[in-house]
């Protein structure tokens, strides 16, 4: 299964990520996307674990604090795949 993980501090290592959710079961690959200009993490990454694992660090991490910062855990979906309020628009006429 793999895991989303929002709002990480910039300095949150892959290292720290793996630490934390190997709490939960083996952790088979953790990934923080950078910044290509700034090297600079982007604030999210992914933890891939079994299912079991999975399931109870979303229940056990999504909310709480990791580095200074409040995170969010959720099963990451398909880059293209969005939920329909990500693709619905405005309602409101301009005229």
């Amino acid at each position: 299964m793999k895991l989303y993980v929002g709002n990480l501090a910039f300095y949150t290592s892959s290292e720290t990520l793996s630490e934390v959710f190997s709490e939960f079961g083996d952790v088979f690959d953790v990934y923080i996307p950078r910044d290509m200009e700034t090297d600079r993490s982007r604030g999210f990454g992914f933890v891939s674990l079994g299912e079991e694992a999975g399931n109870a660090a979303i229940d056990a991490l999504d909310g709480c604090e990791l580095d200074g910062r409040i995170i969010s855990v959720n099963e990451a979906r398909p880059r293209g795949e969005q939920n329909d309020s990500d693709t619905e628009e405005d309602d409101e006429d301009s005229s």
